[in-house]
């Protein structure tokens, strides 16, 4: 479970690291979508102004992980093997869930005469510090799997190239704001039993409410209204979630502590 939430939160850096003061990009992390009879738990969207929809399966790796020729994953630990499910596969699944919400109208989508449909694209993020041992053969997929380090040549520096060619396509910043707004509020979040998946026994422990979950999104770009409860260091103001995500995913930045939008333009303009 640790290892997950690193290598999300890792992922996460690399992609507001790069991402989140272009007015061409929204982020969205830990979105999750319940549509149709079928959940997709999304780690990351990268959304551009061509209307591509990057989803990103981030997956940490203490060690090394191996494809072999059919696909198939298996992680090294300690001197020992252990199989794992494919990232590449279970991102088909996620793509699949959002493609049937868009084409059910639940979000809505800009329209030139028709309207237009995000092209959905699959990345798998790997921690950085994991070796990948890749097969010789060509594999399905394959190609979208890469370190997160990578994500800027991946993607952020074909922007400029695949403007030119899909100039038609380009809408205006606040309408994949718009979008990447539409999806946060279809975000469906799920609470786990965990003494009872761990076989703890709390029966003597007063039960505590339930804390809400809500994605982290849209940071740089006018944080939603829903209070975190936490002051900013600077003003003692309320944050949102969007801004205390901001925060956290810029540590370095901000030197660890948290600030609402107007104050993070003063501290670290």
């Amino acid at each position: 479970m640790r290892a997950g939430v690193a290598g999300e939160r890792d992922a996460a850096y690399e992609i507001e690291f790069y991402f989140s003061q272009s007015p061409n990009f929204v982020t969205i992390h830990d979105l999750r979508i319940d549509h149709d009879g079928r959940v997709a738990q999304i780690d990351h969207l990268i959304i551009n102004r061509l209307l591509q929809i990057w989803v990103c399966e981030s997956k940490h790796f203490v060690e090394s992980v191996s494809i072999n020729a059919e696909g198939e994953w298996k992680r090294s630990y300690r001197g020992h093997e252990y199989g794992v499910p494919s990232p590449i596969e279970q991102n088909k699944k996620h793509i699949y869930v959002l493609e049937r919400l868009f084409a059910s109208g639940a979000v809505s989508l800009p329209r030139r005469i028709f309207t237009m449909r995000p092209e959905l694209l699959s990345l798998v993020l790997v921690s950085n510090n994991a070796i990948i041992k890749r097969p010789r053969a060509k594999v399905e997929g394959l190609d979208t799997v890469i370190k997160a380090e990578r994500l800027k040549s991946g993607v952020f520096d074909t922007w400029d190239d695949r403007v030119r060619t899909m100039v038609q396509r380009v809408v205006s910043t606040e309408r994949i704001e718009h979008l990447g707004r539409d999806l946060v509020a279809l975000h469906r979040p799920i609470a786990f039993d965990w003494p009872a998946k761990f076989g703890v026994d709390i029966s003597a422990v007063p039960p505590s409410p339930p804390e809400a979950s809500t994605p982290a999104a849209l940071p740089s770009r006018g944080a939603p209204s829903d209070p975190s409860g936490k002051p900013c260091d600077r003003c003692g103001g309320a944050t949102s979630f969007a801004e205390v995500a901001y925060c956290r995913y810029n540590k370095p930045r901000f030197g660890g502590r948290l600030y609402c939008r107007t104050c993070q333009a003063v501290v670290a303009p």
